[in-house]
């Protein structure tokens, strides 16, 4: 069963460990593995009523062995919704912008190695015209609880875009093995109303 800090010295610690540990188990999922969950997300994302008024979706190129968007962003551009993906923010410090992805967009590695959209004004997306965030997610828990990689970067995103756009959704997308029994959080963390995992779509009350 897993353990939960039993003070403040602890917590930090703990919150290490577990995001280490969680990172390990989907790091060691195979190829086959992975293209599985991408497929079985797609499922998910396709039956999703929240896209029916949507047309504008944030999400993200998967890294350390994230579950793969691929598949659902291949199926996004084909239903005619505006894709765009997250961008280090080049001189507000740990913010994001949102850029257009397309088929054609030219891509950059960032700090983390990870891909991204070469910045160009043009592209930039305004966050109040996103309708729905896909969020990537190092583990999650039965209340909607979300644990990101520690950066801050989409916490500092959310929170101010959920209360101002009443319609605006945030979704976490992980595989079933980034589940576990209880996260503990700061108060600066933004919990779920969705998370989508290969077998499973769980939703909670409004996080707003």
């Amino acid at each position: 069963m897993q353990q939960t800090p039993h003070n403040q010295l602890d917590h930090l610690s703990y919150r290490k460990q577990l995001r280490q540990s969680i990172r390990t188990k989907r790091q060691a999922l195979t190829a086959p593995q992975q293209q599985h969950a991408s497929q079985q997300l797609l499922k998910q994302i396709r039956q999703l009523p929240e896209l029916k008024n949507a047309n504008t979706v944030a999400i993200y190129l998967a890294a350390d062995g994230e579950i793969d968007p691929m598949p659902s962003i291949q199926w996004l551009w084909r239903q005619g919704y505006q894709v765009c993906l997250p961008v280090i923010h080049p001189f507000s410090k740990g913010q994001l912008v949102f850029l257009r992805y397309q088929p054609d967009t030219k891509m950059v590695l960032n700090r983390y190695k990870i891909q991204e959209p070469k910045l160009t004004a043009l592209d930039i997306v305004p966050v109040n015209d996103i309708d729905i965030i896909f969020t990537p997610l190092v583990a999650f828990d039965a209340t909607g609880q979300r644990m990101g990689m520690g950066g801050g970067y989409y916490d500092r995103t959310l929170a101010p875009w959920l209360a101002h756009n009443q319609n605006a959704i945030a979704i976490g997308l992980a595989h079933d093995c980034q589940q576990v029994t209880k996260l503990t959080y700061e108060t600066w963390d933004v919990p779920l109303p969705i998370i989508l995992t290969p077998s499973q779509t769980w939703q909670w009350e409004s996080k707003q």
